[in-house]
């Protein structure tokens, strides 16, 4: 799309890629050694944190800046609308860029640094606030309850469609193809609100369902309505399980993967001499990708609630008796994949935030190509850093990787010790780890593989 993600390639890494690969596994391991010695009790199962300054706390509690962050994301919806509806089939056209880095990328730069920010700045809340008090309704509450057996099912399948768009549709760059499914988007998120009312965007709506996920890991959190610093991971904690997370997880992980996967030389080459067309074969490669790391996450959590012993030489896998139900388990430990997530696409997209992102601030300042400049920023240029620097940009994403991952191993032992009994807090993790160790190495290979 647009441009390419960036550079910083398997050629640039200081050392060979599979040093880099066996290094990341190794820290991963180390790190489940340290974790099992010396983290015995479960540190994240109660929430708390430190008050945050009382002014911080008065200033985002105030009912002006909720309404300023509801005028912002209002703003650029309606820019957006007009650069769809009125701009040009062009990618010097600023809303290709509004959707696939700002909307997609910048969320969870933004939501890393300060929490769940579409739900704050959701255009959607606030178009069907709006319509339910003209109507003399709540906006809370529509017609209908959500169904909890729903769970974040839609949001991981508006997720899907998403990606679907982005990396498999042949036609990505065509305005009215982008264009017509932000309007589906938007009808589905209203009659959504208006049926079933707010809470269908916490649960439905699959940005701000991606963008509270990934803002877990900031360091905001509200508690017994106060603003509090916690640590990442005691925010992390409280991600609630419901039906369909271990699915959002898959999508948000498998896509990524795929994206890496499908820039590679083995596919290139596989989707040119193929017999079948690449449109095929893409829509083949996301499915499997998101399948399989959907699959093997939820086969993984689930195994964590199987004790196996030997008995007479023989392995003898049985049920371990635990408080909560066996197959709920995935969706207990699903939050555990959230940094691994948020790695990979800082590792895959951060060229493309940073250069893509500022060439779209330029254009968004002449959206009709007239010569204007509305924001004053029409002269921006990208600096291109890390197209000088490729063995910095290579760096990083292993390091991204890396952090990402012993983050996850974290999360995951935590819950672990909350869940499982003393006896079964250590072979009951080794499904988990075994599944972090692949997709560690996996996704080494397949983000240097481009």
């Amino acid at each position: 799309m647009i441009e390419a993600h960036g550079i910083g390639g398997q050629a640039d890494l200081p050392i060979p890629l599979g040093l880099a690969v066996a290094g990341a596994v190794t820290a991963l391991l180390v790190s489940f050694g340290v974790l099992i010695l010396a983290w015995r009790t479960p540190r994240y199962a109660v929430p708390g944190g430190r008050p945050a300054w009382s002014w911080l706390d008065r200033a985002t509690a105030a009912p002006v800046t909720a309404a300023l962050a509801r005028a912002l994301g209002m703003v650029v919806f309606l820019f957006a609308a007009v650069t769809a509806v009125a701009g040009e089939n062009s990618l010097t056209n600023p809303f290709f860029g509004i959707v696939y880095v700002w909307w997609w990328v910048g969320l969870v730069a933004a939501s890393l640094l300060l929490g769940p920010v579409w739900r704050a700045i959701s255009p959607m809340r606030t178009i069907n606030g709006l319509l339910a008090r003209a109507s003399g309704g709540d906006p809370e509450r529509g017609i209908l309850d959500y169904p909890e057996r729903l769970g974040h099912w839609p949001a991981a399948l508006g997720l899907y469609a998403f990606v679907w768009l982005e990396l498999v549709y042949r036609y990505p760059d065509d305005l009215g193809a982008v264009r017509l499914w932000c309007a589906l988007y938007v009808g589905a998120m209203l009659i959504g609100g208006a049926v079933f009312g707010n809470r269908f965007y916490e649960r439905a709506d699959p940005f701000e369902v991606y963008s509270t996920l990934v803002g877990r890991l900031s360091i905001w959190a509200r508690h017994e309505g106060r603003l509090v610093v916690r640590s990442p991971l005691a925010n992390l904690a409280t991600v609630t399980p419901r039906p369909g997370l271990v699915a959002v997880v898959g999508v948000l992980f498998g896509s990524t993967a795929f994206d890496s996967f499908r820039e590679s030389s083995f596919w290139i080459t596989t989707t040119y001499d193929s017999e079948w067309s690449k449109f095929t074969l893409d829509n083949v490669g996301l499915l499997v990708f998101c399948g399989t790391a959907t699959g093997a996450l939820a086969l993984a959590c689930a195994a964590v609630g199987f004790d196996v012993s030997l008995r007479g030489g023989l392995p003898r896998v049985r049920f371990t008796r635990l408080e909560v139900p066996h197959r709920r388990l995935p969706s207990v430990f699903a939050h555990s994949m959230v940094p691994i997530i948020a790695a990979y696409i800082a590792a895959h997209y951060l060229t493309l935030l940073i250069d893509t992102g500022t060439l779209t601030l330029a254009r968004a300042s002449d959206p009709f190509g007239r010569g204007w400049d509305m924001l004053g920023t029409a002269g921006l240029q990208p600096a291109y850093w890390f197209a000088y620097h490729p063995t910095v940009l290579a760096t990083t994403k292993v390091l991204a990787v890396v952090i990402g991952h012993v983050t996850a191993a974290v999360a995951a032992h935590d819950r672990a010790l909350e869940v499982l009994p003393r006896r079964h807090q250590v072979t009951g993790q080794l499904p988990l780890l075994v599944v972090m160790v692949a997709f560690t190495a996996g996704g080494l290979y397949l983000l240097f593989s481009a």
